[in-house]
C-alpha cells in the first residue's frame, strides 16, 4: 500500500477495496449482506445522492446486463446524459460505472476511496456496498439525466434497492445462487420482487407461468393496466410461478405491472452473417394488442437469448415514453444497433476471431446456457471447442449435460478463490459424457484451444464470467 502522506494511485486504491472489503466474487456467500444497513448509513454519510437523479432499476436471473446496456444505449441515442451501473466487471473496475458510455475517471475512484476508506470500513461495507456509493455519488455530482441501475444479486436485499426509480425491471427468474436466494423458483422470486415499489410501474420480462409453487390466481386488472397474460378462461386458469409472485406483490403494493412478452411478440428471426466478425441479429416485432406496430430492428448483441431481452427492453421503454421521455424510432433503432458503440457492453455472445472462429459468451447458469448451446448448433464448423470453467457452487450435475459430447474440452480454473478447480471439473465433465484435458489457467487452456483448431473450427470460450474476463 501507499506510503504515509502519499496520494495513492489508481491500482493502489483498486487493490485496496479488493483487499479491505469483502467481495463475492472473490469469497462468495461471506460477502453477501442480509439486509440495507450498510448501504443505508453509506448513502447518509454521502449526502444520500440516491434521491438526486432519476433512475430504472433491473433486476432478474438472466439478461439483466444486456437490458440496462440496450435501455442506455437507447437513452443516449435520444440525447440523455445516462449514468449506467452494471457488474461484475470484465478487466477494469470503472466499467461498472458509466455516463454516456465513458467509464468513471481513475481520479474519482481514487478521491473517494482517500475520502472515504475510514468510514467505508468503520461501517463494514463490503466492495458492493462502496461501489454502489460511489456511483451514486458520482451520478448525482454529474448530474445525470436517467440512470440505468443493474442489481448486483437478487434484489430484496441487493444494495441498490435504495432507490426509488421510475420504472423497475424484472427479466426473468431462474436458477442460480441458490444458497443466498433460494431452491425454488418462488422464493427466488420473493427476492427479485423486492425492487417492487409502492405506486412505481413494474416490467416483467418473462411471464414464466409454468406449474411450480402455491396456486395463484392472477386477476386481470391492477389500477386500471391490463394484465394481458392471463385471461382468464376457466376455473383451471391458475398460475403456479414467478408470474404469481410478482402479481401478488404489485397489488400490495399498487403497482402497475406489465408482462412484456405478453404485450410484444417477435414474429421472425434471424442472424445476418458477413465476412466480418460483426454478426447481426434481425428481429420482426408486433405489438400483440396493436395491429398497427410492427417493425424491424437489426442488433448488435445476437445472443438468442436477446430475443427475450428486446421485449422487456420495448416495454419499458414505451413507459417512458408515456412519463414524458422523447424516444423516437429512429432513436431504438439506433441504440439497438449500437449498444457496444455506445456503452462499451462486452462478453455477451462475444466475438473475438473469425479464422478461427472465437466466441466468448458471459452465461453460466442452466437457462442461460440452454441458449448459447442452442445457438452454437447454427454454426457449420469443421471441429468444436469448448474453454470451460466454472466456479463452486454451480449445480454441475443440472448444466454440463447441456453441452455437446462431440466436443473437444478445455477444462480451466478462473483465477479467484471462488475458482472450482480444473481437475474436479473435468472428472465431472467425463461422468456426463465430455471429453477433454484440464489444464493450470484459463489463459493456458484458451492457448492451447487456439493452438489444436484450424480455420474452420470454432472455439467457445465461457461457463463463467470470469473465464470471459480472463479470454478477452
Amino acid at each position: 500500500m501507499q506510503q504515509s502522506g502519499k496520494k495513492m494511485n489508481y491500482e493502489e486504491a483498486v487493490q485496496f477495496l479488493y483487499q479491505q472489503l469483502p467481495m463475492f466474487s472473490r469469497i462468495g456467500a461471506a460477502a453477501y449482506k442480509k439486509d440495507l444497513t450498510n448501504t443505508l448509513l453509506l448513502c447518509d454519510l454521502l449526502g444520500n445522492p440516491e434521491n438526486k437523479f432519476k433512475s430504472i432499476h433491473i433486476a432478474g436471473t438472466n439478461g439483466k446486463g444486456s437490458v440496462s446496456h440496450m435501455l442506455a444505449a437507447i437513452l443516449q441515442q435520444s440525447g440523455y446524459k445516462t449514468g449506467l451501473y452494471t457488474s461484475p466487471h470484465l478487466k477494469d473496475f470503472r466499467e461498472r460505472i458509466r455516463i454516456n458510455g465513458i467509464m468513471i475517471p481513475e481520479g474519482t475512484v481514487i478521491d473517494f476511496v482517500e475520502q472515504y476508506r475510514n468510514d467505508v470500513i468503520k461501517i463494514g461495507c463490503s466492495f458492493f456496498e462502496w461501489s454502489v456509493g460511489l456511483a451514486f455519488k458520482y451520478f448525482a455530482e454529474e448530474k445525470v439525466d436517467i440512470a440505468v441501475i443493474e442489481t448486483g444479486l437478487g434484489g430484496r436485499l441487493d444494495s441498490t434497492n435504495v432507490i426509488f426509480p421510475l420504472v423497475s425491471v424484472i427479466t426473468n427468474i431462474s436458477y442460480d445462487h441458490m444458497d443466498l436466494l433460494g431452491d425454488t423458483i418462488e422464493k427466488i422470486a420473493v427476492e427479485k420482487a423486492g425492487i417492487i415499489k409502492k405506486n412505481i410501474p413494474v416490467v416483467i420480462g418473462e411471464s414464466q407461468t409454468d406449474k411450480i409453487g402455491p396456486e395463484k390466481e392472477l386477476e386481470k386488472e391492477i389500477s386500471g393496466n391490463i394484465i394481458q397474460s392471463v385471461e382468464s378462461t376457466s376455473e383451471k386458469n391458475k398460475i403456479k410461478s414467478a408470474a404469481g409472485v410478482f402479481l401478488d406483490t404489485a397489488i400490495e403494493r399498487n403497482a402497475a405491472i406489465f408482462f412484456a412478452d405478453q404485450n410484444y411478440a417477435i414474429t421472425h428471426a434471424e442472424f445476418i452473417r458477413t465476412s466480418s466478425n460483426n454478426e447481426k441479429l434481425k428481429l420482426n416485432l408486433i405489438k400483440k394488442y396493436d395491429d398497427s406496430f410492427s417493425k424491424i430492428f437489426e442488433l448488435d448483441l445476437t445472443g438468442y437469448y436477446q430475443e427475450k431481452n428486446v421485449v422487456t427492453v420495448l416495454q419499458t421503454v414505451e413507459l417512458l415514453q408515456q412519463i414524458d421521455f422523447t424516444i423516437s424510432d429512429d432513436d431504438l433503432y439506433q441504440g439497438l444497433a449500437n449498444v457496444k458503440k455506445l456503452t462499451g457492453l462486452r462478453g455477451r455472445w462475444d466475438i473475438l476471431s473469425e479464422h478461427p472462429l472465437i466466441i466468448a459468451d458471459v452465461a453460466h447458469n442452466e437457462a442461460g446456457l440452454q441458449y448459447a448451446m442452442q445457438q452454437l448448433k447454427t454454426y457449420p464448423v469443421k471441429n468444436l471447442h469448448l474453454v470451460l470453467g466454472f466456479v463452486k457452487e454451480k449445480a454441475l450435475s443440472k448444466i454440463l449435460v447441456l453441452f455437446p459430447k462431440e466436443a473437444h474440452y478445455y477444462f480451466c480454473c478462473p483465477d479467484i478463490p471462488r475458482g472450482l478447480d480444473a481437475e474436479s471439473l473435468r472428472q465431472a465433465a467425463n461422468e456426463s459424457g465430455l471429453q477433454g484435458d484440464s489444464y493450470p489457467s484459463v489463459s493456458v487452456a484458451f492457448e492451447a484451444a487456439k493452438k489444436n483448431a484450424v480455420e474452420e473450427d470454432l472455439i467457445y470460450a465461457g461457463g463463467s464470467t470470469y473465464v470471459v474476463a480472463e479470454v478477452i
